[in-house]
Formats: structure tokens, sequence, C-alpha cells
């Protein structure tokens, strides 16, 4: 009897066992069956380009439509405030009001004309938003013209209507401008920050969310965080500077950075041999006119890269690289020379791609 018993249960211990590896068995193979986290594609158009978002999984109780939906919602918002090609829109109403004029700022406004006022300043007026005029007198701006070189006298007139100084804020206690003041025919240009910011805005969205694997993307300009999932880094070109070639100069690693790049060879028209590339000096009302072909700044921000990338091209390689190595800035210059495209890196450039490549 005593036998029988430990039979049985010998019988009993070894079917526990069989199914204890049976469930070990098993949730091993579901689990080399689960698939990696898909990276889902989202974008459409704005700002008179396109944007895209690549994003690793999806939030909890919402789809793909629901997100494409409130990004496009956000881009729309920003584009109501700060695009001079809506006439409606709340720059735009600046640009119209009479001088002496006092214009409410949205939130998103006011923070992105803080921050290019301050460059302005830091740059000595090599970026300045309130370029317009000229940006609009060369054919660059909402109000498409015929491409030519305008008349001394306009180029002229037009530079009268500029001035970073000439924009007053009035902010409140908690120091974020609330107002601006028209002085008289200032006609403010958000173009060079604005995609930059509104890459940000969408990052800050997808944080949010708790989507802290993505690549945000707005007619070039960029901003990536976390990885790909595999594990490895975003990775992202910087295109050689020839006019209507696509081809990659040098492949960059991003993770928590932005990247934005300015340059002369996409935007431009020629006249009696010369040519004249959309970034204008506000110095001179005439476009740059030195050797840089490219700009591209890495930042953790989006429109700090962006704004800069312009800043950049104005004060060219030497003067830009001299303003990069104070302020410690991630600068990649690409030049025109005799033989060739040849790159002029700040150090903190150097630094920040090697770690970004070994991260």
């Amino acid at each position: 009897m005593q036998q029988g018993l430990r039979a049985l249960f010998a019988l009993a211990d070894g079917a526990r066992v069989f199914s204890l590896l049976f469930v070990l068995m098993l949730s091993l193979v579901l689990s080399g069956c689960e698939r990696a986290p898909a990276v889902h594609h989202l974008g459409g158009a704005t700002m008179g380009t396109t944007w895209s978002v690549k994003v690793v999984g999806l939030p909890a109780g919402s789809g793909l439509a629901d997100v494409q939906q409130d990004l496009q919602l956000i881009l729309e918002s920003i584009n109501h405030q700060m695009s001079t090609y809506q006439a409606d829109s709340e720059i735009s109403q600046f640009n119209q009001s009479e001088a002496g004029t006092s214009v409410a700022l949205s939130p998103d406004f006011a923070q992105v004309l803080q921050y290019a006022l301050r460059l302005a300043q830091e740059t000595s007026g090599a970026y300045d938003p309130t370029v317009g005029p000229l940006v609009n007198l060369w054919g660059f701006g909402p109000d498409k013209t015929l491409l030519k070189r305008p008349s001394a006298d306009t180029v002229a007139q037009a530079q009268q209507r500029t001035g970073w100084q000439r924009i007053r804020l009035e902010t409140g206690v908690d120091g974020a401008a609330s107002v601006v003041f028209q002085p008289g025919g200032a006609y403010l240009d958000l173009s060079s920050v604005a995609k930059g910011y509104a890459v940000d805005k969408l990052a800050s969205y997808l944080n949010a969310r708790q989507l802290n694997d993505y690549l945000v993307e707005i007619g070039g300009e960029l901003r990536a965080s976390g990885h790909k999932p595999d594990g490895t880094a975003w990775r992202v070109a910087v295109e050689r500077p020839i006019p209507g070639v696509r081809e990659v100069e040098k492949v960059l690693s991003l993770n928590n950075l932005s990247v934005a790049t300015s340059g002369d060879y996409r935007n431009f028209f020629e006249e009696a041999g010369e040519t004249y590339a959309h970034i204008i000096d506000p110095r001179t009302g005439y476009p740059v006119s030195h050797l840089t072909a490219s700009v591209t700044v890495l930042a953790p921000t989006c429109a700090e890269a962006d704004a800069l990338a312009t800043a950049l091209t104005v004060l060219g390689p030497e003067d830009g690289l001299a303003f990069a190595q104070q302020r410690q800035l991630a600068v990649l210059f690409i030049v025109r020379t005799t033989e060739g495209f040849a790159e002029r890196a700040s150090p903190a450039f150097e630094r920040l791609r090697r770690a970004q490549q070994e991260h």
C-alpha cells in the first residue's frame, strides 16, 4: 500500500514538474514571438513644407489617428500665431497694425519673439526678426514677386523699417512677454525659428504622452529622443550643399538632441552671373555673399538650432566660428574653397558628435 502511494505521489510530482516545464517552455516561445515595438509614421503639410514624426509604440488608449490629429492641431495653432503667409495670423495683424498699436501675444508667439530679440542682441543684429521687409523685397517672402535684384534705393528704404531695437515688449510679473508695440512700419518675420519651435512643441506633446522614442522633422529641422526599436540611435544626414543634388556630406547620431541646417543652395535666384540666396544680412540689406555654403547646428532645442543656423550663416565662417566657440556651441560650417567644399567644425561639435556615436 505504501509503495503504491509513493508511486502515485511520484507520478503526481512528475506531472507537476512536467507541467511547470511546459509552462516555462510556452512562455519562452511566446516571448520569442512577441514583436518589437513598431515605428509608426505620421505626417502632413505645414508652414509651406512638410512635417513627419517617427514614433516607437503608442500611448495607452490612443490610436494613430488621435496622435496625428493632436499633432496637426498643434501645428495649426503655431501657424495661426507666427505665419506671415496667413493674413489673419497674429504676426500678420502686428505687421499690418498702425504705429503706436499694441498687440496681445499668445504664449508661444511671445516666447519665440523674446528668444529672437535676445539672439538679435547677442549677434549685434546679424540675426534680426524685423528683417521681413528685406526678405519680401528680394522676393523670398509670402508676396511672391519676380525674383530680381532691387535697386540700392529700395534696399535702403526697406532697411529703414528694420531694426530689432525698435520692437518693445511688455512683460508680466513672471517675465513672460504679453504685448508687443508697433513702432510703425515694423514687419516681423519668424520663419527662421518658427519651424524649430514647432518641432519642440511636437516633441513636448510626445513626451507628455510618455512616447519617449521618436524623431520629429519639419522642413529639415529635426529633434530626436531615445532610440529605435533595435536599440540603435536615430541617424540623420547632413546634405552636401550642391544645388539640385541630394548627396550626403555627413551622418549624425541623435539622442535627446536637435539639429538644423541653413544653406544657400536650395532657395536662390541668379541674375547677370550673380547668385542671390534667401538668407539676408539685416546689417547690409543684401543676401550673404561670403563662402559659407551651409551651417549645421546641434542644440538641446530645435528652436535654438534653427535660429542659430541662420545667425551663423550671416556671421560667416570666421566671425560665426568665433561666436560659437565663445558660447560652446556645436556648429559645423561647410565652406567653398578653390578645391571644393571644406568642413570647419567647432570643438563642441566634434565632442558632441563623438559622444552621440558612443551613446
